[in-house]
């Protein structure tokens, strides 16, 4: 069956066409499931509506019936935007009528100016991402790649299934979310309703990876599966800043996270996969989007929006997340993180600072209101412009559509400050290495972000130019702002020449920002060297600031047993770190395994450890089975 599936697949995607008027509004046999007969406002009448602080300006960048339920989209190197339309939720059942849009800009009054359809008949398409010569496409149970090497927005051959096994029973909490990661990883999320077991097709049972709430990442070319955290309910909502910290979305019990690689977050049900975890990491906000002594006393009362669910934020269902680092909003902005809030018909903003290890999340006024009541934002993502596009998926009731789904309407908006001037016309494809290197270094985030994609394709293609990978390392050595080193050493290490040498040698840099993910690559394979180990050991003595030593404990998980004892000891001692909100548990998170391993060890560990919190929970270890 699966092969035949594949076939028809194939046949689907290959004939894709130029959008016709009859493949406008919903596709043949899908349906209207809502139970009465309420329609959305015209969607002129909704972008009336829509207020922004002074100086912003919104225009409607397409509507139905040119797209419906957009739930997910991403840029090409062209500038184009690739919309994911989800008309399977949320039964799933729907056959292969799930589709992808392809909008570039440049039309009247800001909307777009051609629209092309890549894919007619996909299916439980709940995200995508583009790059490596094609698009990614999480299909449930699969992970896809749909290659367009040409770029002409017509599939070149058959859809490439990577991974498969996630699960159809999660609903609403579906596998979603593909982003590419500053590492050159493709990071997604796992809601928490069941478990997934996800590996390459024919992987054995017992070889497969569970997952339930967590973050996850694939890469692409090693072709490697991993859970980098476990946790949270409902993750919606994935990005990172300058410096290439992530920072999650979530539903129901807060809002906003700080990714810790290896760490365990808190869920609202489930035991999950550490049993012996103890303890979780905090939200890294310091409020909530509803009223209630915390999350259990008023996630479910936040539904309504109103009172003081209103004015704190709206509710606590959130979907999609983009820190926005462009270079058209006023600089106030630059580094505020905005979550499309569900039930507060609205997008909320907050604003992340540095507090010990890692960040503090503080409250700021909504930035966007609709005032509508079928607005749903599902995605938001900033443009090559620095502008930002606001999926809206166009529904109304409760957040889960367990009522049934308003299939007909869709808005894809877009949020600039004044009116910025159209950029010509681009295509990073075309563009030299020498030029895409310009952009690694320049304000633009956006440029910066598709040029080290470009240049990832290009390497596992064996197009680089010579003498790319040496003059990206000549650059890594010059001073200059940090987070344009920082994008070098990405692109190093995604075209595959962040070699063991060069990120020992970041450890000894003065930049924290540096040694964390000088720390994080060195550790990436699993088997860091003796080199690395022994600056590993000497960070976790001398000298090192909250946030490296952060990275120290967050790499612990990824070392052989053995080898973790000499850096988490003196990590241990600090008791400046005890009352950190991160570092006592990543630390034991680190050292469980290795307690349970070797008890005597562990005993006299309890002598130096200088954090209450750990020394209770090696005692606790040590008395289990």
């Amino acid at each position: 069956m699966k092969a035949v599936f594949h076939l028809l697949f194939t046949l689907a995607t290959a004939s894709a066409l130029h959008a016709a008027p009859a493949e406008l509004g919903l596709p043949p046999g899908v349906l209207n499931s809502k139970p009465d007969a309420r329609a959305p406002l015209a969607a002129t009448e909704a972008l009336r509506r829509i207020t922004v602080p002074e100086g912003f300006r919104v225009t409607l960048f397409a509507s139905e019936p040119e797209v419906c339920q957009p739930v997910a989209f991403d840029f090409d190197e062209r500038g184009r935007m690739w919309v994911a339309e989800c008309f399977s939720y949320p039964d799933y059942k729907e056959p292969l009528r799930d589709r992808i849009l392809v909008f570039s800009e440049g039309g009247p009054d800001g909307r777009f100016a051609e629209r092309q359809v890549f894919l007619a008949n996909g299916r439980r398409l709940t995200s995508l991402a583009v790059g490596l010569g094609g698009v990614w496409v999480l299909s449930l149970p699969e992970l896809l790649f749909i290659p367009d090497r040409d770029g002409d927005g017509v599939p070149d051959g058959p859809a490439e299934v990577h991974l498969d096994g996630w699960s159809l029973d999660c609903k609403h909490n579906m596998a979603n979310g593909l982003a590419w990661g500053p590492d050159g990883w493709l990071y997604g999320r796992h809601g928490m309703q069941n478990v997934s077991r996800v590996g390459r097709p024919g992987t054995p049972a017992e070889a497969r990876v569970p997952l339930d709430c967590s973050v996850w990442r694939y890469h692409p070319t090693r072709r490697v599966f991993e859970v980098v955290a476990h946790g949270l309910v409902n993750p919606w909502g994935l990005d990172w800043d300058a410096h290439g910290q992530a920072f999650i979305g979530n539903n129901v019990n807060g809002h906003l996270w700080h990714l810790v690689p290896g760490g365990v977050y808190e869920r609202t049900a489930g035991a999950g996969f550490r049993p012996h975890a103890y303890a979780t990491l905090p939200m890294c906000a310091d409020h909530l989007h509803f009223a209630g002594a915390n999350w259990r006393a008023g996630w479910v009362a936040s539904r309504s929006a109103t009172g003081d669910h209103d004015t704190l934020g709206g509710g606590h269902s959130h979907c999609g997340g983009m820190l926005y680092l462009g270079t058209n909003w006023p600089a106030a902005f630059r580094g505020g993180f905005f979550l499309a809030n569900t039930h507060g018909r609205r997008v909320n903003h907050d604003f992340l600072e540095r507090r010990g290890s890692g960040y503090v999340a503080r409250h700021r006024p909504d930035f966007l209101r609709a005032n509508d009541a079928w607005f749903r934002g599902s995605a938001l993502h900033t443009g090559p412009d620095g502008g930002v596009f606001v999926a809206d998926w166009n529904d109304f009731g409760e957040c889960h559509d367990f009522d049934g789904s308003f299939r007909a309407s869709g808005r894809l908006y877009k949020v600039t400050f004044g009116q910025p001037s159209p950029l010509p016309a681009f295509d990073l494809r075309q563009a030299s290495d020498a030029e895409l290197l310009v952009h690694l270094r320049g304000d633009n985030e956006w440029f910066a972000r598709r040029a080290r994609v470009q240049l990832q394709e290009r390497a596992a293609a064996q197009r680089l130019a010579p003498g790319t990978a040496a003059e990206l390392r000549a650059q890594l050595q010059q001073r200059g702002p940090t987070p344009s080193r920082l994008r070098v050493l990405w692109a190093l290490h995604a075209i595959g020449h962040g070699d063991d040498a060069l990120l020992v040698k970041l450890l000894d840099e003065a930049d924290e920002h540096l040694r964390w993910w000088a720390v994080q690559l060195i550790c990436e394979p699993k088997l860091p060297s003796s080199a690395a180990l022994a600056k590993f050991t000497a960070l976790a003595r001398d000298g090192s600031t909250p946030h490296t030593r952060l990275a120290l404990a967050s790499v612990l998980q990824r070392m052989p047993l053995a080898e973790r004892w000499p850096i988490a000891s003196p990590l241990l001692a600090r008791a400046e770190d005890a009352a950190d909100p991160n570092l006592p548990v990543m630390l034991w998170l680190g050292i469980e395994p290795v307690v349970a391993a070797d008890r005597a060890r562990a005993a006299e560990l309890l002598a130096t450890c200088k954090m209450p919190q750990v020394r209770q929970f090696i005692a606790r270890r040590l008395a289990a089975p």
